[in-house]
This record gives C-alpha cells, structure tokens and sequence, in this order.
C-alpha cells in the first residue's frame, strides 16, 4: 500500500496523549526545502489555519510544515509551535532580520473525547511533532491508527478512526502519496459498497444511510457524548513531481473525489474535508506539447484521488478501539 514517505524528502511526526482525560493530538508533515503547495477545502464546517496563503494567486508559493491536528479551532494553537521549529532552523520565507515560516493547519473535531473537552492540542505538542518528523529518515515508516490527530478520530459517530496512508509510482517515476486523518461523518466504502458493518453493534441497517437525526440511548448507557455532527476528514497528497501552486491547487481538488469515493456520506455541512497538496519539485512532467502535458496531469491527479482513497481506508482498518469516561469506540467492520 505504501506511504506518503515514499515521496523522497517527506517526513512525518506523531505525538498524542491519551490519559488524564485526553485522547488527541498532532500530526505534522515535513517537507523538503524548495517544496511549494496548495490548498482545497470542500468540507462545509472547516477548522483551518494560513489557508489563504496557498491561493495561487498570492505572494509566497512555498510551504514549510503542515500540521494536522485535534482538539478543533482551539488546536489550532499547535501550529504555532510547528512555526517556531521551522524558525529555531532556519524554515521560512526570508525577510529583513529573518524568516517567516509559512506553516498551513487543519483540525478535526475531538473535544471531550477523552472525558475532558479541555484537553486540546498546544503549541508545545506541535513543536514535538515537528520535531519528531525531522528526527526521521527518509522513507521511514509511519505510525498508523490512533497516532498523532487521529488518536481521537472516530467515524459515523460511533467507531473509531484514524491516520492512514498510502503510495503509489507511476510509470514516469513521479511518486504519489497520501496521509489521511479519518474522523468522518459518513460510513467507509469497499469495492464499490458499504463495509461490513458490525454484527454484534450495527448503527444502521447495512445499505441504508445513517440516521443522523437520531441521538437516543438506552438510560445509563456509555457513548459519545456529543451528538452534533461535527466531524472532518484531513489530507496531506504530495508528491515528487515538478507542479505550479495552480496545479497544486487543481491536484487538492481533484483530490477530493478519493473522498468522496470512500465515505459515504462525505463533504456534508458537519465534515470539514479539506485536502492539501505538496510539490517537493524532484520530477519533470512531460511538457512537450499541450496534450502531453494535460496527459501527465491528469494521470497524476487520477493517481492522487486514488491513493487518498486507499490512505483513508487505510485509517479506518488500522484505528484500535477505545474506551474513556466519555464514550466506547470500537473498531469499526467487526462482531
């Protein structure tokens, strides 16, 4: 299945608590120098940090660290020690007396999952996570499941979630791939249908939608303790290919179809979907002519849709059930 750290130069760090009342944490993807990116959210709640910034019509093209984090818009707040990592070494876009790291976020919701809803990412754990992903070397292997912002993940409001990942190479030798942050509203899809649901638990009838009105519980019974839908599935796609911030936006847009592919239902008013892209500029696409060069990117971004596809499933299959005074979380496609 790969990873995303097969693209040459990727690197990823975890940190998480899960005790005291905390089940969250961040998730930060470290680029090379030289990478530049882009932005595509179609989620209708999102929670995002230094989004605009990546418009392909604005200054700066470069993009140092991304963060993905929970704890919602107050974990937003570890971006900032993801920012001062990339300052203390030199990451950033220089100006008189320095450098101004350009570092985008995005956070899933996760408040109250592990019993205290003021137990939310800091500064300090993004600062960790930056620095645990430079520790790594390239290619290094990825923490799956309930790691980093997917330690409070959950799907369909019930199951747990998770961080996935996954790869692929093409032809050309441009390398695609994908870390997904699977904390959705909607159910996965396999081969073309809804996963097995569990025997012992189901939430809904296999094949029929979600009852998202319904929040009733048997007296006494432990489960979520929020009942809004408010979820989000995150993604980092990047690759070794030489794009434009243009083309990395149409790449975070195309993107957006592997989402749509393995949720259902997915980019609703309560998901916060949000897909960025990252160009490490190593790999020359065919430019030859104009058909030649709409042919590499279109196969490229068909290539993309379909690694997050893989990397949320991924999520999803490897998230390990868990229990806090808020709620049970079990693992979801199991009796």
């Amino acid at each position: 299945m790969g990873a995303i750290t097969d693209v040459p130069g990727i690197r990823v760090g975890h940190v998480q608590k899960t005790d005291d009342g905390w089940l969250s944490g961040v998730t930060v993807i470290l680029p090379p120098p030289g990478t530049i990116g882009s932005v595509d959210v179609q989620g209708g709640g999102p929670a995002t940090h230094e989004t605009d910034a990546l418009d392909p019509t604005t200054l700066v093209s470069a993009v140092h660290a991304v963060v993905l984090t929970g704890g919602s818009a107050y974990g937003l707040a570890s971006a900032a020690g993801a920012q001062r990592w990339c300052e203390e070494n030199g990451r950033g876009f220089p100006v008189p007396g320095g450098v101004v790291p350009i570092v985008p976020a995005a956070a899933i919701f996760d408040l109250g999952r592990g019993g205290d809803f003021s137990a939310r990412p800091t500064p300090d754990m993004g600062y960790a996570a930056t620095a645990a992903a430079a520790a790594e070397k390239d290619g290094h292997d990825i923490g799956r499941g309930n790691v980093g912002a997917g330690t409070g993940a959950v799907i369909a409001r019930t199951y747990k979630g998770g961080v996935g990942t996954s790869s692929v190479t093409l032809d050309n030798g441009v390398v695609v791939g994908a870390i997904a942050v699977v904390n959705a509203l909607g159910f996965p899809v396999v081969d073309g249908g809804r996963a097995p649901q569990p025997s012992a638990r189901s939430v809904v009838p296999p094949h029929e939608p979600p009852n998202l009105a319904s929040s009733a519980r048997e007296p006494g019974s432990r489960g979520p303790t929020l009942d809004a839908p408010l979820n989000t599935t995150l993604v980092v796609v990047a690759t070794n290919a030489v794009l434009d911030v243009a083309e990395c936006k149409r790449t975070a847009s195309a993107s957006h179809a592997g989402i749509a592919r393995a949720l259902n239902p997915s980019h609703t008013l309560g998901d916060g979907d949000t897909v960025f892209c990252l160009s490490t500029q190593a790999v020359a696409l065919d430019r030859s002519d104009e058909v030649a060069r709409q042919i590499s990117l279109i196969t490229l971004q068909s290539a993309a849709a379909d690694v997050v596809r893989l990397a949320i499933l991924d999520g999803v299959a490897s998230a390990r059930a868990v229990s806090t005074p808020a709620g049970d979380y079990g693992v979801y496609g199991t009796g």
